[in-house]
């Protein structure tokens, strides 16, 4: 049974920074992509950011490049997103998912296990 549970979000005033964390378990952590997703009310769930099994690659969604970077752990089992310069329309359900396969994606489906989600709350 895989888990990922997320930890680290909560509010934060714009231009402020948070770091995610995902604490996965139940499978060999090191052998597949991990993936970060959001989703803000009323909207689709949106890739935002990807890390390859080794970390060698990362992908981010445009609105984040240069703000936001994935990295991960695999002693730890556990990756990250740090996030820099948050923005209101930062706000969401942030939520961590292991890929199915090693290389990185931005597509959901190929995402296999999520976690519950942890609410980002930005203010201006």
């Amino acid at each position: 049974q895989v888990q990922l549970v997320e930890s680290g979000g909560g509010p934060v005033q714009a231009g402020g920074s948070l770091r995610l964390s995902c604490a996965a378990s139940g499978r060999t952590f090191s052998k597949y992509a991990m993936g970060w997703f959001r989703q803000a009310p009323g909207k689709e769930r949106e890739f935002v950011a990807a890390i390859s099994w080794s970390g060698s690659s990362t992908n981010y969604v445009d609105s984040v490049k240069g703000r936001f970077t994935i990295s991960r752990d695999n002693a730890k089992n556990t990756v990250y997103l740090q996030m820099n310069m948050l923005k209101p329309e930062d706000t969401a359900v942030y939520y961590c998912a292991q890929d199915r396969a090693p290389t990185i994606t931005t597509t959901a489906t190929r995402y296999g296990y999520w976690g519950q989600g942890t609410q980002v709350t930005v203010s201006s």
